[in-house]
């Protein structure tokens, strides 16, 4: 049976997984729309404490100056700050939309990494099923007296059917 993974995976197996990740990140990352670049800067930028500070600076000022508390300046945007209302509205309608587009994408990937997940978890179920079969008839073919754990090996060695398991755990799972 050929080694289906490269000769340096097999000397440094985490190694070799870190890089396949890492390349599966990158990969998804190359994926994304000019759009969705953009929107991910956005969501950067505006996502952090700096942001948060920057918008209380400029609302604090603005209040500031256009209630007459700075002497000498004069009020562009006299209480209830319509201007003020008009653009923090705004921007706050542009960031809710870059915001939904970054976390659509990101759902995108994270949906893409559960049936990576799935189909690995599946592959390694069918390949330890094998080696388990293998293993019964290896010991029977040698005399192995394996009755104590018979049972157990054998429930383990049969193939399972995802459809049923995913029906079972749907029926146990709490409502949300």
């Amino acid at each position: 049976m050929e080694n289906p993974m490269p000769h340096h995976a097999a000397v440094n197996p985490t190694q070799y997984n870190i890089d396949a990740i890492a390349k599966l990140e990158l990969d998804a990352l190359n994926r994304r729309t000019p759009t969705e670049r953009v929107s991910d800067v956005i969501t950067k930028i505006v996502g952090n404490v700096g942001f948060l500070l920057a918008e209380l600076v400029l609302i604090a000022g603005w209040s500031l100056l256009n209630l007459h508390i700075i002497p000498g300046l004069k009020a562009f945007d006299p209480f209830p700050f319509g201007v003020l209302a008009l653009i923090v509205s705004s921007q706050s309608v542009f960031l809710t939309v870059f915001v939904l587009i970054s976390q659509s994408r990101m759902a995108r990937q994270s949906q893409r990494r559960s049936h990576l997940d799935l189909q690995v978890g599946m592959l390694s179920e069918q390949e330890l099923t094998t080696i388990l079969q293998m293993l019964q008839k290896l010991c029977q073919h040698m005399g192995v007296n394996v009755d104590s754990s018979k049972q157990e090996v054998q429930s383990f060695s049969k193939t399972t059917d995802v459809d049923k398991l995913a029906s079972e755990l749907e029926d146990k799972l709490p409502e949300e």
